[in-house]
């Protein structure tokens, strides 16, 4: 027993208080702990280096709408349509992502406005499945659109995806053409189309609705591309940029239009509204 214990024996006022294990939040990027207080007040974003951190949809939509918007009602699909089985049944592999999210799917639309601009608002949460794209994801997409084509309101999607989702095979492929249309359907209509990339925005997603908005923001380090930089380094057989394939980096190469930090979105956005949509709602 060391000197420290038997002091804390003989003196109970000594005794170790019990720390709550949330109380820390470790940063991926500069392996700095911040308080999880602080980053939370911090939008989720580390204060020492800036990294922006993953959020769910619950609360990007808190962050980025006004108070009292409304979520639309998930789409019924058809579950498991190919009774796909790998380590595991499809089905609990849905049943397990549902049991951590409050909801039944990657993509979650809303209503409502930012400061004062209506605007239909989706979201795909990574923390779902990776944010995959399957037959739900195109669904609750093409509901959006339609919402914001009845309504005359801007659409915003916010992106965050591995890929497609490979337990639906060919059918998960299908929603890239069937989100083409419904973005074209609202270009047709003279409604915005405004997509912010966050990270990571990868895979179909990226080849589908991600890259299709009539102006494209991204947070600052996100990751985006179509297939991995790994994968690209050994096809070309040559060794890519440091920064190949983040937000910085494609804005450089005039793929996006504009890097935006979480603090500055919202405003961002009722500005772009302001130019896009000023006699939409």
């Amino acid at each position: 027993m060391s000197w420290l214990d038997r002091v804390r024996n003989t003196l109970p006022f000594l005794a170790r208080r019990e720390v709550p294990e949330n109380l820390w939040i470790k940063c991926p990027r500069c392996d700095e702990m911040v308080f999880t207080r602080e980053y939370a007040e911090n939008l989720s974003v580390c204060p020492r280096c800036d990294h922006h951190g993953r959020i769910g949809a619950d609360e990007r939509l808190r962050q980025v709408l006004d108070e009292g918007f409304a979520l639309l009602p998930t789409p019924a699909v058809r579950e498991d349509p190919l009774k796909f089985r790998d380590q595991k049944r499809y089905t609990e592999r849905l049943k397990q992502a549902r049991a951590k999210s409050a909801h039944a799917d990657a993509f979650v639309v809303a209503v409502g406005a930012i400061e004062g601009r209506p605007a239909t608002v989706g979201v795909q949460d990574f923390g779902f499945m990776g944010g995959s794209m399957g037959l739900a994801v195109g669904a609750a997409f093409c509901a959006g659109a339609d919402d914001a084509l009845r309504n005359r309101r801007p659409y915003i999607v916010f992106t965050a995806a591995g890929g497609a989702r490979m337990q639906e095979g060919i059918l998960s492929l299908m929603q890239m053409p069937k989100t083409t249309v419904m973005v074209r359907r609202l270009r047709e209509a003279g409604l915005p189309y405004i997509v912010v990339l966050t990270d990571p925005t990868t895979g179909g997603v990226t080849a589908s609705y991600a890259m299709l908005g009539d102006v494209q923001i991204a947070e600052p380090g996100a990751l985006i591309g179509f297939a991995g930089q790994r994968v690209i380094q050994e096809t070309i057989r040559e060794k890519l940029p440091e920064n190949f394939q983040r937000a910085e980096y494609l804005l450089e190469h005039g793929m996006i239009d504009m890097v935006v930090k979480r603090s500055e979105l919202r405003p961002t956005l009722a500005r772009i509204l302001d130019y896009l949509a000023p006699h939409t709602g």
